[in-house]
C-alpha cells in the first residue's frame, strides 16, 4: 500500500502555511534567515528550521528561545498489572507512540494562547512517546515541540520527540536538504550537533526522522546512518526512524523490518536508531517476520511501532488488531498512532472532543474496564495497560485540563479570559472513568464551569442509590508518620457529602480503605485534611472516592486532591521581575514579554503572573513553569498612569510565595528621549572615540565606534537630564544594535535614578540573562540623573561593555 502520510501531511500543512503563516519561507534551499535583533513585546513562537538555518541558530541570540524552554523533567512511571483496568490489556509489552499535530508548523504560539479550543490531550497513561508532528517544504523541515506539550508529557512520564521531515519531491522536497542535513565537518555532523543542542536546551527527548525525498543513493543512506549513530553519542537524545528510505537510498516503504531497512535500526552490531516506525501497509506475516528479525539483531520487537493512520477516519480506520495484539498471546510489536488529534479536528465543540477522545482511547462505553462493543475499534485501553507517574510525594491535582474559560485561585475567579496552556495541565486520572456500583452508576466528568485552582474540576453527578467506588489514580506513594490526604470539595447545599476518600495499599492493592469527608457548612469550597499516620510504612497503590447513601440528584465537585507530608510548603519568592519588551497594541492595550529569576529554594510547580488593579484586587495574566512569560493582552484600567505586575511561585504542594513586582507606565502624552545629547559621564572608555557622549547622540549607524565602550572593573554610564523629569521608559541599545556580534549584547545590568547628587541611587530596572540587541524597560519614576550599571557585559567572557544608545523617555 502506498502510504498516505506524506500526501496528507504535506497537503494539510502546506494549506495551513498558505493560510496562516506569519513568517515567509526561505527564498532558497538552505538560505540562512537572520534572527530578529529585538522582539519588543511581540508573540514568541515555537521553533522550526531548514538544515542550514538550524546551523545558525543560537539560543543566546534568538529572542524567542527562552520562551520555548520546558521546565518539567521526565517523571518515572509505575504500572501494576494487578491494577490494570482491562483484563485484556498487557503491561510491559507493546507500547504506543502518538504522532500528533497540535498546531501548524509556523505561527504556533510558544506558551499557549487565549483560545480555549485546543488539543488538550489527556490520555497520557497509554502513551510511551509523543512525536510533535509537523514540518513542510514551505515552512521548515525541522520542528521543535512547544514547551507546553513537553511539560504536560513529562509530568505524565511520556517522552517527547521533535520532527525532522523530508517530504517527497512531489510535495516540495529537495534532495539538497537531505544532503545539507547529512553534511560532515571532519568527524562531526554539524546538524546533529544542533539537534542535540536544541533538544537539551528546550528540554525534550529526541527526534523522529522521516526521510521521504527520493533520488538518494546508498552513500547518502550510509551517511544518514552514520549521522544517527554520531548523534546518539552526544547525550541522552533518542531517535526514531521512519520506514521509507532503504539502505540503497531509494524511498521504498517496506511496511516491515526487512533486510532492506534493518541497518537503520541495527547495523553490523551497532545501534543506529532507538526505534523504528513501520509504514501502514503491514500484514500479519510481515509483523511476525519483523519480530523475528528484530530479535535476531539483538533488538526488542517492541522497538518497532507498527503504524495506523487515523487522520481521516479516526476509529473507523481498518486495523488488523489480532495481528498486532493477538488475543491470549504476547503483543507482536508496539503501536504507532498517526494523527490521533482527529478526535479534536472532527469535534463540534469541547464536549464533543472529550466524548470522541474517550471513544478513541477507552472505547465506546467510556469505561476502560469494559471495551465490549460491536465496533472493531475497542479503544486502546483494551490492549495496553495504564501507567502512572504518581510515584513520589507531594501529589496534588486540581483536575486542571490545560484549557479553560476562566482562571480560579483558591476558589476565586481571578480572570475571565479563556486560555489554553498544557504546561498547567494536572496529571489526568489514570482510570478515565472507572466506577463500580451494585446500583446506578454516578457519572464522573471534568467540569469547565467551576474550579478551585485553574479552569476545571471533577464533578460526580447522577442518581445515588448504592455505594459507588470511583477509581481515579494508580500510584506508588509511601506513607510516613506525617502524611496527609487533603480533599477540597463543594456541594450545591450545605449538608452531608455522602462521600469518602478511598485509598488502597500495595499489600492489598484492590481493597479500599475509606475516610469520611463529612458534611459541608456552606455552598463554597471547603477543605478536608485527613491524617494518614495510622498507615505509616505502607504504600498507597490507588486513590479514589466512594459515595454512598440515597440521593436522587447527587452532585458534588472535587476541586483538589493532595497527598503530602507535614505542612504545606511554599517556595521562595522569584526575584528580578523584568519587562523584556513592550508593544503598544493601542493607547489602552499592551503586549509584554516578562522574565524573572527563578525561586532560589523550594520545589516550584509553576509561576503565576498578575496585574494589580486600581482597587487593589488582582487579575490573572497567565502561568508557566518557566522563568519567562508572554502577556498577550494587558489592558489599561481607566486613567491609570502605571500598572504593577506581580509574579509569585506556586509550590508543588500548592503553597504560594511572596510576589516579585515591577511597574509598567502608560503614556500620558507625547514622550521624547530626554537623554538625547545631554551631558554624560562614565567609568571609562575603551578608545578615545568611544566616550559616553556616543551613547546619547541618537545614532547607532555610525559604525562600530558609534558607541560607549569600557573595560573598567566597575562599568557605569551616567546622564544628567537637566531637571527632574517624569520618566516612562528606558531603552538600551546593545552591541548587535550597532552591527556587532550578538554575543557582545549586555547580559546583566541595572538602571539607577536619583533626583539630586545628594540623594542615594535607587534601582529602577534590573535585568539578568538578556540576549536581545535592544531592550525596553517601562518605568514610572521621576529623576534628574539616570545611570546604567553593567554587571555582566557580554554573553561570553569578553570583558568590554558596549552600549550604542542609552535612552530615557518621558514627558
Amino acid at each position: 500500500m502506498r502510504r498516505r502520510l506524506p500526501l496528507a501531511l504535506a497537503a494539510a500543512l502546506a494549506a495551513a502555511a498558505l493560510a496562516t503563516a506569519p513568517t515567509p519561507a526561505p527564498a532558497a534551499a538552505g538560505a540562512p534567515t537572520s534572527l530578529p535583533a529585538t522582539a519588543a513585546g511581540t508573540q514568541p513562537y515555537a521553533s522550526y528550521w531548514y538544515p542550514n538555518t538550524l546551523l545558525s541558530w543560537d539560543p543566546a541570540t534568538d529572542p524567542d528561545a527562552r520562551f520555548n524552554r520546558a521546565r518539567v523533567p521526565l517523571q518515572p512511571r509505575t504500572s501494576d498489572s494487578a491494577l490494570k483496568a482491562n483484563p485484556n490489556a498487557h503491561a510491559g509489552e507493546g507500547r504506543i507512540v502518538s504522532l500528533a499535530a497540535f498546531a501548524p508548523t509556523s505561527g504556533n504560539p510558544s506558551q499557549g494562547s487565549t483560545d480555549p479550543n485546543s488539543y488538550a490531550f489527556d490520555y497520557w497513561q497509554y502513551v510511551d512517546t509523543l512525536v510533535f508532528w509537523g514540518g513542510s517544504a514551505g515552512e521548515g523541515l525541522i520542528l521543535a515541540p512547544n514547551p507546553t506539550v513537553i511539560d504536560a508529557a513529562h509530568r505524565n512520564g511520556v517522552k517527547v520527540y521533535g520532527t525532522v521531515f523530508f517530504p517527497p519531491t512531489a510535495y516540495g522536497g529537495q534532495l539538497q536538504w537531505v544532503r545539507d542535513f547529512a553534511q560532515r565537518s571532519g568527524s562531526r555532523f554539524p546538524v546533529a550537533d544542533k539537534l542535540a543542542q536544541v533538544a537539551q536546551y528546550y528540554g525534550f527527548d529526541g527526534w523522529f526522522v522521516n526521510q521521504e525525498t527520493d533520488g538518494g543513493d546508498a552513500t547518502l543512506a550510509a551517511d544518514l546512518r552514520d549521522e544517527l549513530r554520531y548523534a546518539r553519542t552526544l547525550g541522552p537524545t533518542g531517535f526514531m526512524w521512519y520506514d521509507a528510505m532503504t539502505e540503497s537510498g531509494s524511498v521504498d516503504w517496506q511496511n516491515a523490518l526487512t533486510s532492506a531497512n534493518d541497518a537503520f535500526l541495527q547495523d553490523a552490531g551497532r545501534r543506529t536508531a532507538d526505534s523504528m516506525f513501520l509504514n501502514f501497509g503491514w500484514t500479519s506475516a510481515g509483523l511476525d517476520s519483523s519480530r523475528s528479525l528484530a530479535r535476531s539483531l539483538g533488538r526488542s520487537e517492541y522497538e518497532l511501532y507498527s503504524g495506523i493512520d487515523t487522520e481521516a477516519d479516526g476509529w473507523n480506520t481498518s486495523v488488523d488488531w489480532n495481528a498486532l495484539f493477538p488475543p491470549n498471546s504476547p503483543h507482536t510489536t508496539s503501536l504507532g498512532l498517526y494523527r490521533p488529534e482527529w478526535t479534536w479536528k472532527s469535534a463540534a465543540d469541547r464536549a464533543d472532543f472529550h466524548a470522541r477522545d474517550a471513544r478513541y482511547w477507552v472505547g465506546a462505553n467510556g469505561d476502560p474496564s469494559n471495551t465490549t462493543t460491536t465496533s472493531a475499534w475497542k479503544g486502546l485501553a483494551n490492549y495496553v495497560a495504564e501507567s502512572s507517574p504518581i510515584t513520589a510525594k507531594p501529589f496534588v491535582t486540581s483536575f486542571d485540563a490545560g484549557q479553560g474559560d476562566f482562571w480560579a485561585s483558591a476558589g476565586t475567579r481571578v480572570s475571565t479570559t479563556a486560555w489554553n496552556n498544557l504546561s498547567l495541565q494536572d496529571v489526568p486520572p489514570t482510570y478515565h472513568w472507572l466506577v463500580s456500583s451494585t446500583g446506578s452508576r454516578l457519572t464522573p466528568a471534568l467540569d469547565f464551569t467551576d474550579a478551585y485552582e485553574g479552569g476545571s474540576s471533577l464533578r460526580l453527578s447522577g442518581t445515588l442509590d448504592a455505594t459507588n467506588t470511583v477509581r481515579l489514580y494508580q500510584s506508588r506513594l509511601p506513607v510516613a508518620a506525617d502524611t496527609k490526604l487533603s480533599v477540597v470539595l463543594r456541594t450545591p447545599a450545605a449538608g452531608p457529602t455522602h462521600l469518602r476518600a478511598a485509598v488502597s495499599f500495595t499489600d492489598a492493592p484492590t481493597t479500599f480503605t475509606t475516610l469520611d469527608l463529612g458534611s459541608t457548612a456552606s455552598v463554597g469550597w471547603e477543605r478536608r485534611t485527613l491524617d494518614l499516620s495510622a498507615f505509616a510504612g505502607r504504600t498507597i497503590a490507588q486513590i479514589g472516592l466512594q459515595a454512598s447513601g440515597s440521593v436522587p440528584s447527587y452532585d458534588v465537585r472535587i476541586g483538589q486532591l493532595a497527598v503530602y507530608d507535614g505542612t504545606v510548603d511554599a517556595a521562595a519568592a522569584p526575584t528580578g521581575l523584568t519587562v523584556l519588551g513592550s508593544t503598544d497594541v493601542s493607547a489602552t492595550r499592551k503586549s509584554l514579554r516578562l522574565s524573572w529569576t527563578a525561586s532560589a529554594s523550594g520545589a516550584v510547580h509553576h509561576y503565576e503572573v498578575y496585574r494589580r488593579n486600581p482597587d487593589g484586587t488582582r487579575t490573572f495574566l497567565g502561568a508557566t513553569p518557566n522563568d519567562a512569560w508572554f502577556v498577550p493582552q494587558l489592558d489599561r484600567v481607566g486613567s491609570e498612569t502605571s500598572t504593577t505586575l506581580e509574579v509569585e511561585a506556586v509550590s508543588t504542594e500548592n503553597g504560594r510565595s511572596a510576589a516579585a513586582s515591577t511597574t509598567i507606565a502608560w503614556s500620558t502624552g507625547a514622550a521624547s528621549n530626554l537623554a538625547l545629547n545631554r551631558p554624560a559621564t562614565a567609568s571609562g572608555q575603551c578608545n578615545g572615540n568611544e566616550g559616553p557622549a556616543k551613547a546619547v547622540n541618537g545614532s547607532v549607524s555610525g559604525g562600530t565606534g558609534d558607541k560607549w565602550c569600557t573595560l573598567t572593573g566597575s562599568k557605569w554610564l551616567e546622564v544628567d537630564l537637566g531637571s527632574v523629569r517624569s520618566l516612562s521608559r528606558f531603552t538600551v541599545k546593545h552591541a548587535a544594535a550597532g552591527g556587532e556580534s550578538a554575543a557582545w549584547n549586555t547580559r546583566d545590568f541595572t538602571v539607577q535614578v536619583r533626583s539630586s547628587t545628594a540623594d542615594p541611587w535607587t534601582t529602577a530596572v534590573t535585568v539578568t540573562g538578556n540576549t536581545a540587541a535592544t531592550t525596553d524597560h517601562p518605568v514610572s519614576v521621576s529623576a534628574r540623573y539616570v545611570r546604567l550599571v553593567v554587571t555582566r557585559p557580554t554573553q561570553t567572557t569578553d570583558p568590554a561593555a558596549r552600549i550604542y544608545e542609552f535612552e530615557a523617555w518621558g514627558a
